[in-house]
């Protein structure tokens, strides 16, 4: 490729704050997918991950979209994200990593994916990085005028009000917070130089299981969470883990008393499960394949009030953050029914031409 922003690039990032921030900043809303830098020189097309792994392969119907849309030399920074009905899906996004042509190309079918470009890096043979944000998201409006989906801008405004409404709002469909660029910064790859607003919740969990750390096997790497069900079921909600060196230890020996056998467990199916992964199996984690994902269960006695920021479908998108012990909470009633209730939003709403306000 002879591009002025050539492959690989680490995307720019940002830092984590509780509040919209005011100022002179554009503000975006947050997208659930995989971010994404895009290069296209004419018929060559190369799409890099965060960690700059080419994703390419990954999304053949948007290679098609880039050629056919994009201008003929460009650099864009953006994000990658699959739509099931009127949200996000980033359950659904994560199958398209798979190694096999013919998923990948079933997939592209049933499921296809959109690109969703948020800044200009290159265009033409001008390197665009030193330029501050507010032209380069000009320059993105005008160059990307015409394209049609599945590559979209997305929406931007000025307006701190209306991005807080869009906080509440978005989420609704998918989205999980709000981008706060400053109108004055220049691209800087890697380095946390705009900000990121993101949903924070509480909730009480069941701890139904520990995976051990990799340090050792006295020390706790994670905590394996659940929540009852309206039928009585406790379902498998998603993980705590950060936890420091000398409290992970601490951890284990605490937690000793209330190990059991899959014989008295709620998830009793995992036992079979784990007796008959192999490390080649395909069973384990999808982003890391030889890691263990087998767990030693433990009596569902025990409540910890954790962070979250939303669900994806019936589990935290993300790894929940430890809050505190909750000794005066009865398990049982450690259920669905107390998590906020998102209203739905349209996303064919948040994808319609950009707004300059």
């Amino acid at each position: 490729m002879q591009l002025p922003v050539v492959p690989p690039v680490k995307p720019m990032l940002a830092k984590s704050l509780p509040e919209i921030p005011t100022g002179e900043m554009s503000y975006e809303p947050k997208w659930d997918g995989f971010r994404s830098i895009v290069f296209r020189d004419g018929e060559e097309v190369e799409i890099g991950s965060r960690n700059e792994r080419p994703m390419t392969r990954y999304f053949p119907e948007l290679v098609d979209a880039i050629t056919r849309e994009l201008p003929e030399r460009v650099v864009l920074d953006g994000e990658i994200v699959v739509a099931v009905g009127d949200r996000l899906e980033f359950e659904v996004l994560q199958q398209r990593v798979h190694p096999a042509v013919s998923r990948i190309t079933r997939l592209s079918q049933e499921t296809p994916a959109k690109f969703i470009a948020f800044d200009l890096l290159a265009l033409g043979d001008d390197d665009l990085t030193g330029e501050p944000f507010e032209r380069r998201r000009a320059l993105l409006e005008e160059a990307l005028a015409d394209v049609q989906a599945p590559i979209h801008v997305t929406s931007a405004t000025r307006d701190p009000e209306l991005a807080r409404r869009w906080f509440s709002e978005f989420e609704g469909a998918g989205l999980d917070g709000i981008i706060a660029k400053p109108l004055a910064g220049t691209y800087q790859p890697d380095k946390r130089t705009m900000f990121k607003i993101k949903h924070q919740r509480t909730a009480d969990c069941v701890v139904a299981g520990y995976r051990t750390h990799k340090s050792g096997p006295d020390a706790i790497g994670s905590l394996l969470l659940g929540l009852y069900t309206e039928e009585g079921e406790l379902a498998s909600v998603g993980v705590i883990g950060s936890f420091p060196a000398a409290r992970r230890k601490e951890l284990f020996t605490e937690l000793q008393p209330l190990v059991t056998t899959f014989d008295d467990h709620p998830w009793a199916w995992a036992e079979a499960e784990q007796q008959t992964r192999t490390p080649t199996s395909g069973a384990g984690s999808r982003w890391n394949a030889g890691k263990d994902l087998s767990f030693t269960p433990l009596r569902p006695e025990l409540v910890v009030e954790v962070r979250y920021e939303h669900m994806e479908g019936a589990r935290f998108r993300h790894t929940a953050q430890f809050n505190r012990w909750r000794p005066d909470r009865d398990p049982r009633s450690c259920t669905y029914a107390q998590l906020e209730e998102v209203v739905r939003y349209d996303l064919a709403d948040i994808l319609a031409p950009p707004s300059a306000s």
